[in-house]
């Protein structure tokens, strides 16, 4: 049971439905409302999880990745593929019902989320659907509000920055098994010494967006620009695994940011 969970990328999936949940809490959605919206996205996740691994099962074997559980023989393909199919039929109903609309734009970002398994990773669009399903996934969450509301524009775009920084510090670590593999998406392009750079600006102007958007007062504002052009300034002089951590508080700052100037 580990293998299996450990096969749909628990850590990150969980990450995503924490952001949900706080986005949820933050938007004043009742605790039934929240947690409906938790299962869904939860449902989505392990949906997608679980069809990266199948689909990349041939290359991590080729690599001999022993962190991935069907290329190492942790847990079997067919189970897998039978854990995928529950998750895709799950998570239609369990969207729908936060709402027709909000429950469609959550079924697009899943939608989006597969597109790039399946082979937008490997072009130079690789980003896309990043920017597309966070972005969508504040929509989502304040279209299953009572009253169902688009939110303000700096949301969704703040979101889908984030986004796409958390895809180049999640390829970042695979640059060289993916090379080998033929997988050259935006990341590989852009190549190990200038991503860490792309990266930090991208998720710096994030928290430029919520900070102008969401009008935050004064002093919160100064207080969360220091902290970022620390982090920033640490990044881009940093060697080693350096900017890579750094580039990942700034995106922990950048979520805060987007919750708490809600």
């Amino acid at each position: 049971m580990t293998a299996l969970f450990r096969a749909a990328h628990a850590g990150p999936g969980a990450a995503v439905v924490l952001l949900a949940v706080m986005l949820a809490v933050a938007g004043d959605l009742s605790p039934a409302r929240a947690a409906l919206l938790a299962l869904a996205v939860a449902a989505g996740q392990l949906s997608v999880g679980w069809s990266n691994d199948l689909v990349d099962a041939a290359r991590d074997r080729e690599v001999g990745r022993p962190d991935k559980p069907i290329a190492s023989g942790g847990v079997d393909e067919r189970t897998v593929r039978v854990a995928c199919a529950l998750a895709v039929l799950a998570v239609v109903p369990l969207s729908l019902a936060c709402g027709w609309l909000a429950g469609s734009v959550h079924l697009l970002c899943v939608a989006s989320a597969w597109a790039y398994n399946l082979g937008i990773k490997a072009t130079a669009w690789s980003w896309a659907p990043y920017a597309l399903s966070f972005g969508g996934l504040v929509v989502f969450v304040s279209l299953a509000g009572r009253p169902a509301e688009l939110p303000p524009w700096w949301m969704p775009v703040a979101a889908a920055l984030l986004g796409i920084g958390a895809h180049l510090l999640n390829v970042l670590p695979d640059l060289a098994d993916d090379e080998r593999t033929g997988v050259h998406g935006l990341p590989h392009r852009l190549g190990p010494r200038r991503l860490p750079v792309v990266a930090t600006a991208v998720l710096v102007a994030g928290s430029v967006v919520v900070v102008a958007g969401s009008g935050v007062g004064r002093t919160p504002g100064l207080v969360a620009g220091s902290v970022v052009a620390a982090l920033a300034a640490v990044a881009l002089a940093g060697r080693g695994r350096t900017p890579f951590v750094s580039a990942i508080a700034i995106a922990l700052v950048d979520v805060l940011l987007l919750v708490t100037a809600q």
